[in-house]
Protein backbone atom coordinates (compact mmCIF):
# COMPACT_ATOMS: atom_id res chain seq x y z
CA UNK A 1 0.00 0.00 0.00
CA UNK A 2 1.27 3.48 -0.90
CA UNK A 3 1.93 5.56 2.23
CA UNK A 4 -0.45 8.48 2.66
CA UNK A 5 1.57 11.67 2.28
CA UNK A 6 -1.16 14.30 1.95
CA UNK A 7 -3.15 16.11 4.61
CA UNK A 8 -6.67 17.46 4.27
CA UNK A 9 -6.42 21.17 5.11
CA UNK A 10 -8.51 24.34 4.77
CA UNK A 11 -6.19 27.29 4.05
CA UNK A 12 -7.57 30.77 4.70
CA UNK A 13 -6.49 31.84 1.19
CA UNK A 14 -5.60 30.00 -2.02
CA UNK A 15 -2.97 32.23 -3.61
CA UNK A 16 -0.85 29.27 -4.68
CA UNK A 17 1.55 31.31 -6.81
CA UNK A 18 -0.28 34.00 -8.78
CA UNK A 19 1.10 37.10 -10.53
CA UNK A 20 0.75 40.55 -9.00
CA UNK A 21 -0.70 43.32 -11.16
CA UNK A 22 -1.25 47.00 -10.39
CA UNK A 23 -4.53 48.32 -11.77
CA UNK A 24 -5.01 51.96 -12.64
CA UNK A 25 -8.57 53.19 -13.02
CA UNK A 26 -10.18 56.62 -13.23
CA UNK A 27 -11.92 58.20 -10.25
CA UNK A 28 -15.10 60.24 -10.62
CA UNK A 29 -13.14 63.50 -10.29
CA UNK A 30 -10.72 62.58 -13.09
CA UNK A 31 -7.86 61.54 -10.81
CA UNK A 32 -6.60 57.96 -10.84
CA UNK A 33 -6.71 55.05 -8.46
CA UNK A 34 -3.91 52.50 -8.18
CA UNK A 35 -4.59 49.08 -6.67
CA UNK A 36 -2.61 45.83 -6.30
CA UNK A 37 -4.40 42.65 -7.38
CA UNK A 38 -3.22 39.05 -7.04
CA UNK A 39 -6.02 37.31 -8.96
CA UNK A 40 -5.31 37.79 -12.65
CA UNK A 41 -5.12 35.33 -15.52
CA UNK A 42 -5.05 35.55 -19.32
CA UNK A 43 -7.46 34.04 -21.84
CA UNK A 44 -6.19 34.91 -25.29
CA UNK A 45 -6.29 38.70 -25.65
CA UNK A 46 -8.49 39.04 -22.57
CA UNK A 47 -7.54 39.17 -18.91
CA UNK A 48 -9.83 38.06 -16.11
CA UNK A 49 -9.43 39.81 -12.76
CA UNK A 50 -10.77 38.84 -9.35
CA UNK A 51 -11.69 41.90 -7.29
CA UNK A 52 -13.26 42.49 -3.90
CA UNK A 53 -16.83 43.67 -4.37
CA UNK A 54 -16.33 46.67 -2.04
CA UNK A 55 -13.13 47.80 -3.74
CA UNK A 56 -12.86 51.28 -5.19
CA UNK A 57 -11.57 49.67 -8.39
CA UNK A 58 -14.88 47.87 -8.94
CA UNK A 59 -16.80 51.10 -8.45
CA UNK A 60 -14.59 52.88 -10.94
CA UNK A 61 -14.85 50.13 -13.57
CA UNK A 62 -18.62 50.01 -13.28
CA UNK A 63 -18.79 53.70 -14.20
CA UNK A 64 -15.63 54.14 -16.30
CA UNK A 65 -14.46 50.81 -17.75
CA UNK A 66 -11.02 51.86 -18.98
CA UNK A 67 -7.97 50.61 -17.07
CA UNK A 68 -4.31 49.71 -17.33
CA UNK A 69 -3.11 46.34 -16.05
CA UNK A 70 0.51 46.88 -15.01
CA UNK A 71 2.36 43.63 -14.36
CA UNK A 72 4.79 44.01 -11.47
CA UNK A 73 8.25 42.46 -11.43
CA UNK A 74 10.04 41.11 -8.33
CA UNK A 75 12.07 44.24 -7.56
CA UNK A 76 8.81 46.16 -7.07
CA UNK A 77 7.52 44.05 -4.19
CA UNK A 78 8.09 46.73 -1.54
CA UNK A 79 6.17 49.28 -3.64
CA UNK A 80 3.33 46.78 -3.98
CA UNK A 81 3.30 46.17 -0.24
CA UNK A 82 3.08 49.91 0.46
CA UNK A 83 -0.14 49.91 -1.57
CA UNK A 84 -1.62 46.85 0.14
CA UNK A 85 -3.28 48.61 3.15
CA UNK A 86 -4.52 51.61 1.14
CA UNK A 87 -7.90 52.25 -0.46
CA UNK A 88 -9.13 54.98 -2.75
CA UNK A 89 -12.60 54.81 -1.18
CA UNK A 90 -13.59 57.74 1.01
CA UNK A 91 -15.15 57.02 3.40
CA UNK A 92 -13.49 53.64 3.85
CA UNK A 93 -16.13 50.85 3.70
CA UNK A 94 -16.96 49.63 7.20
CA UNK A 95 -15.69 46.09 6.55
CA UNK A 96 -12.29 47.48 5.52
CA UNK A 97 -11.78 49.95 8.36
CA UNK A 98 -9.87 47.63 10.74
CA UNK A 99 -7.14 47.05 8.11
CA UNK A 100 -7.28 49.73 5.39
CA UNK A 101 -6.90 53.50 5.31
CA UNK A 102 -7.83 56.03 2.64
CA UNK A 103 -5.08 57.44 0.44
CA UNK A 104 -5.83 59.92 -2.33
CA UNK A 105 -2.43 59.85 -4.10
CA UNK A 106 -1.44 56.21 -4.23
CA UNK A 107 1.33 56.75 -6.77
CA UNK A 108 3.15 59.03 -4.34
CA UNK A 109 2.44 56.72 -1.39
CA UNK A 110 3.93 53.76 -3.25
CA UNK A 111 6.85 55.67 -4.76
CA UNK A 112 5.73 54.94 -8.32
CA UNK A 113 5.48 57.12 -11.42
CA UNK A 114 2.43 57.65 -13.66
CA UNK A 115 2.96 57.65 -17.43
CA UNK A 116 0.34 58.59 -20.01
CA UNK A 117 -1.43 55.74 -21.82
CA UNK A 118 -2.19 55.85 -25.55
CA UNK A 119 -5.78 54.62 -25.80
CA UNK A 120 -7.28 54.89 -22.30
CA UNK A 121 -7.51 57.65 -19.72
CA UNK A 122 -5.90 55.96 -16.65
CA UNK A 123 -2.09 56.15 -16.61
CA UNK A 124 0.45 53.38 -16.89
CA UNK A 125 2.92 52.61 -14.09
CA UNK A 126 6.29 53.62 -15.54
CA UNK A 127 8.27 51.20 -13.38
CA UNK A 128 6.39 48.14 -14.66
CA UNK A 129 8.07 46.48 -17.65
CA UNK A 130 4.76 45.12 -18.96
CA UNK A 131 1.70 47.40 -19.19
CA UNK A 132 -1.63 46.41 -20.78
CA UNK A 133 -4.14 49.09 -21.73
CA UNK A 134 -7.59 47.54 -21.47
CA UNK A 135 -11.34 47.98 -21.21
CA UNK A 136 -13.58 46.06 -18.83
CA UNK A 137 -16.24 44.30 -20.93
CA UNK A 138 -18.11 42.48 -18.17
CA UNK A 139 -18.34 42.66 -14.36
CA UNK A 140 -19.84 39.53 -12.82
CA UNK A 141 -20.64 39.26 -9.08
CA UNK A 142 -19.82 36.02 -7.29
CA UNK A 143 -18.90 34.46 -3.96
CA UNK A 144 -22.20 35.40 -2.30
CA UNK A 145 -21.49 39.04 -3.13
CA UNK A 146 -17.92 39.10 -1.80
CA UNK A 147 -16.09 39.42 -5.11
CA UNK A 148 -16.51 40.54 -8.71
CA UNK A 149 -14.94 38.95 -11.77
CA UNK A 150 -13.89 41.52 -14.37
CA UNK A 151 -13.39 40.40 -17.96
CA UNK A 152 -11.06 42.87 -19.67
CA UNK A 153 -10.17 43.19 -23.35
CA UNK A 154 -6.52 44.15 -23.91
CA UNK A 155 -6.26 47.05 -26.36
CA UNK A 156 -2.53 47.73 -26.39
CA UNK A 157 0.58 46.16 -24.85
CA UNK A 158 3.62 48.19 -23.79
CA UNK A 159 6.76 46.13 -23.10
CA UNK A 160 10.16 47.41 -22.01
CA UNK A 161 12.64 46.90 -24.85
CA UNK A 162 14.87 44.77 -22.64
CA UNK A 163 12.22 42.03 -22.30
CA UNK A 164 11.33 41.78 -26.02
CA UNK A 165 13.10 39.31 -28.34
CA UNK A 166 14.83 41.63 -30.85
CA UNK A 167 13.04 41.91 -34.17
CA UNK A 168 9.90 40.10 -32.92
CA UNK A 169 6.61 40.69 -31.09
CA UNK A 170 7.55 38.15 -28.39
CA UNK A 171 8.32 38.62 -24.71
CA UNK A 172 11.62 36.91 -23.84
CA UNK A 173 10.90 34.55 -20.91
CA UNK A 174 14.60 34.56 -20.04
CA UNK A 175 14.52 38.35 -19.59
CA UNK A 176 11.09 38.74 -17.97
CA UNK A 177 9.89 37.54 -14.58
CA UNK A 178 6.61 38.51 -12.91
CA UNK A 179 6.24 39.13 -9.20
CA UNK A 180 4.49 36.06 -7.74
CA UNK A 181 2.20 36.16 -4.69
CA UNK A 182 2.60 32.79 -3.00
CA UNK A 183 0.38 32.36 0.10
CA UNK A 184 0.91 36.03 1.03
CA UNK A 185 4.67 35.93 0.39
CA UNK A 186 6.39 37.56 -2.58
CA UNK A 187 8.53 35.47 -4.93
CA UNK A 188 10.29 35.66 -8.27
CA UNK A 189 10.24 32.86 -10.82
CA UNK A 190 12.79 30.09 -10.39
CA UNK A 191 15.12 29.22 -13.32
CA UNK A 192 13.46 27.68 -16.36
CA UNK A 193 13.05 23.89 -16.31
CA UNK A 194 11.64 23.50 -19.82
CA UNK A 195 9.28 24.97 -22.41
CA UNK A 196 5.92 24.09 -23.92
CA UNK A 197 5.62 22.54 -27.37
CA UNK A 198 3.97 25.73 -28.68
CA UNK A 199 6.76 28.02 -27.46
CA UNK A 200 7.81 30.63 -29.99
CA UNK A 201 10.92 31.65 -28.05
CA UNK A 202 12.56 28.30 -27.28
CA UNK A 203 16.33 28.46 -27.43
CA UNK A 204 18.38 25.89 -29.30
CA UNK A 205 20.55 23.84 -26.97
CA UNK A 206 24.32 24.30 -27.39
Amino acid sequence: MTPRTHLVIRPSILYFGTPVVLLTTENADGTCNLAPVSSAWALGQHLVLGLGSESHTVRNLAERPELVINVASPELWEHVERLAPLTGADPVPEAKRPVYRHERDKFAAAGLTPAAADLVRPPRVAECALQLEARARALTPGGAGHFVTAECEVLRVHAAERIVVPGTQHIDPAAWSPLIYNFRHYHALAPEVGHGFRSETARTAV
